[in-house]
């Protein structure tokens, strides 16, 4: 049972129990909010930012990767494992290459938005 904290030092202890209720009704749980900090932790680091950006333009195997971003495949392999890992990505084998992309519609839109934010500040 969580904790009632009622705080009435700012003088608005109704408007903040409305506020909270919704807040504690909506609120994800522990595991959703770990799983939540878990992909946004693919986007904290730049490499992977990169990776995304190219399969964000489509399709594309590890060799293609690595000459895009000037990595060895070796480092590009590593990378791909942990966004798949993080479900961001898919791989699609084709004969004897394997074929990376992002992994549906709601990963192309949190990049898509967060380039579009990021690029509005400037």
């Amino acid at each position: 049972m969580k904790k009632s904290v009622k705080s009435v030092a700012c003088g608005h202890a109704v408007a903040h129990e409305v506020a909270v209720a919704r807040t504690r009704r909506d609120m994800p749980g522990d595991e959703t909010s770990a799983e939540l900090a878990e992909l946004f932790k693919a986007f904290g680091d730049p490499t992977r930012v990169r990776m995304l950006n190219a399969l964000h333009a489509g399709e594309m195997c590890v060799c293609a990767l690595a000459e895009a971003l000037s990595m060895t495949q070796s480092a590009v392999s590593h990378q791909l494992r942990l966004l798949k890992q993080m479900r961001l990505i898919r791989a699609r084998k084709a004969g004897r290459s394997v074929y990376y992309a992002l992994n549906d519609e709601h990963v192309h839109l949190i990049f898509a938005l967060a380039l579009e934010h990021v690029a509005e500040r400037r």
